[in-house]
């Protein structure tokens, strides 16, 4: 059972805190990539929740190579995205704690990874950008496109 799993079977629905971790990964053309969700339908950055015993830094990695089989170093915090609440489709409610990164590709190819989570995977320009799940995501991404780093919110 995981982490998010373990706290949910105790507290049910109610609004907790949960620690994600995350960011962007860019192609040659500078866009950002992009992970179609399957929870809300929408657009948003690889990452996820952070489990028991990891770093963010180790967290971050882990999802950007299973949600996109892409492996990735960090370049650069991008910030720390903290004052963000969300609820999910299956009624869960949390504050959203989430650092995130900007990235380098190591190795790899784009594939759809996780498919409990990931409907497709895509590249985008600042001005092509789809519907994005969040505030968060949408901040973290302006950010970058605006060259912000050390963020705080």
């Amino acid at each position: 059972m995981d982490y998010i799993q373990w706290i949910r079977s105790y507290v049910g629905h109610r609004e907790i805190i949960l620690n994600f971790s995350g960011g962007i990964v860019t192609n040659e053309k500078n866009e950002v990539l992009l992970q179609l969700r399957t929870d809300k339908q929408l657009w948003g950055l690889p990452g996820g929740a952070v489990e028991k015993g990891e770093s963010v830094e180790q967290a971050a990695k882990r999802e950007v190579i299973e949600e996109t089989g892409l492996q990735v170093e960090v370049v650069s915090l991008l910030g720390i995205y903290s004052a963000y609440f969300d609820t999910y489709p299956n009624g869960d409610k949390a504050q959203t704690i989430t650092t995130m990164f900007t990235f380098k590709v190591i190795k790899g190819e784009l594939v759809v990874g996780d498919t409990k989570e990931t409907l497709n995977l895509k590249f985008f320009s600042q001005e092509n950008l789809p519907e994005i799940a969040n505030q968060q995501h949408k901040d973290a991404i302006q950010d970058f496109f605006s060259n912000k780093r050390g963020i705080y919110r």
